[in-house]
């Protein structure tokens, strides 16, 4: 893993570019347009947009990717499975103290040099990514953002020019996601927060069941995984379905959630135990 200082020059950028990356300030498009606005100068196949604060907390959410909802998904697991305490850019970023003004800095990390094997395998190994380029914005206000750019197998390494493409984007892309985070967007996702963005919400033990279910293991799979009694798993598992407002794992694994229930009982009367939440007292018979 490396990391440098930044220090942009005032480049001419491409009408195009510009216009892409600012589409989607204020919207859930934003990581879409930084993608969209990169692939017009380089090769990359995922972009995400990570906000952290200084405790090390998740506060926003957005990824893209060219093939489908593949980056979305593999946010969602990133964010389940907690492997932003894992991942130097959000560690980094939360240590360090606020800036007099603001800094910006590119990291660059191949999958080879990720040491956990769950991390390297569910956000690099299990979609083909090769390694990653990430635009850290801090500022004095408390900001700190990472915007990354990966790179999958079938793609070229980022070489030299590539890391002088993304520097001279990084004002352009800083900017933007400052811009982002004073919209009002934050206020609409506060009251239809997407899937990634509600994982937060849940207890650590709630995001380590669901983190289990996500990867495709059954309840009793993540019980053994964990070393906690099934029952136990049930209720962590039904728990985290109603704050998540779906009704089956399949719909977890999906990443298609219905509307969250108000009522205080089940969601459903679930035909079966492994792909539907169930009430600590139906799980216990």
């Amino acid at each position: 893993m490396r990391r440098w200082r930044l220090h942009p020059a005032d480049t001419a950028l491409a009408a195009a570019v510009v216009g892409d990356v600012l589409s989607g300030v204020g919207t859930a498009r934003l990581a879409a347009s930084y993608l969209k606005a990169m692939q017009r100068v380089m090769p990359v196949t995922f972009c995400t947009v990570f906000s952290v604060s200084a405790a090390g907390r998740i506060e926003t959410v957005s990824a893209a990717s060219s093939y489908g909802s593949t980056a979305e998904r593999t946010s969602e697991r990133y964010v389940a499975q907690r492997f932003d305490q894992l991942d130097p850019n959000m560690a980094w970023l939360a240590a360090r103290k606020l800036p007099k003004r603001p800094q910006l800095w590119l990291g660059h990390q191949r999958a080879d040099e990720v040491a956990d094997p769950a991390y390297r395998a569910a956000c690099y190994g299990d979609v083909g990514i090769r390694e990653r380029a990430s635009v850290l914005l801090l500022l004095p206000t408390g900001q700190r953002v990472a915007v990354s750019f990966y790179r999958s197998l079938a793609q070229p390494e980022f070489d030299a020019a590539d890391f002088a493409r993304i520097e001279a984007h990084a004002t352009l892309l800083a900017d933007a996601t400052a811009a982002h985070g004073r919209s009002a967007v934050a206020v609409r996702e506060a009251v239809e927060p997407g899937l990634g963005s509600r994982l937060l919400a849940l207890s650590l033990r709630e995001r380590e069941v669901i983190g289990h279910l996500m990867a495709g293991r059954t309840a009793k799979e993540a019980a053994r995984e964990i070393g906690v009694e099934l029952t136990t798993v049930r209720t962590h598992q039904y728990r985290a379905f109603r704050r998540l407002g779906i009704r089956s794992q399949k719909e977890l694994l999906r990443g298609a959630p219905s509307a969250p229930s108000t009522s205080p009982t089940s969601p459903t009367s679930p035909t079966s135990p492994e792909g539907s939440a169930q009430s600590p007292e139906a799980s216990s018979s």
